[in-house]
């Protein structure tokens, strides 16, 4: 399991999930914000206002976690605020994690998990940020669909 970030001022590293983790609020506060993508945002959106947006996964909308990010001083939409089971809204799960993972599985077979950690990587940094653009472009339209 992977997590990543985009916005039109860049994509974030890749952040893997330890095998085996139970990724719970506080996992996903510390290892995947905390140490992940949340230095990473900030570095590329320094001079920038920016709003996380998260998925409905209960890890991101438990009390502990909004309570972090309140604590960290990060603007994101409020749990209420997002519909549930609307992954046709983040760009990340309706275009952008697409393209890699199809560079990254295409008849291609790992024999160890740093094989696969590393392709991954790969097909993650050789996407665009124009691909990127695009993907978040379709946001607005996506959203009034689900409106009406």
């Amino acid at each position: 399991m992977v997590s990543v970030g985009v916005s039109r001022m860049g994509k974030t590293g890749v952040v893997f999930i330890e095998p085996g983790a139970k990724v719970n609020s506080d996992y996903y506060c510390q290892q995947v914000l905390g140490k992940g993508l949340l230095p990473d945002i900030r570095r590329r959106c320094l001079r920038h206002n920016w709003v996380l947006q998260q998925d409905g996964a209960s890890s991101r909308t438990a009390r502990n976690t909004l309570s972090y990010l309140q604590r960290e001083n990060v603007a994101f939409i409020e749990p209420d605020m997002w519909p549930p089971n609307r992954p046709d809204l983040n760009p990340v799960d309706y275009a952008v994690w697409g393209a890699p993972q199809e560079k990254v599985y295409c008849g291609k077979s790992f024999e160890s998990i740093e094989q696969l950690m590393r392709a991954i990587v790969i097909a993650w940094s050789q996407l665009s940020q124009s691909f990127i653009d695009n993907s978040i472009n379709e946001w607005r339209r996506r959203l009034e669909c689900v409106v009406q």
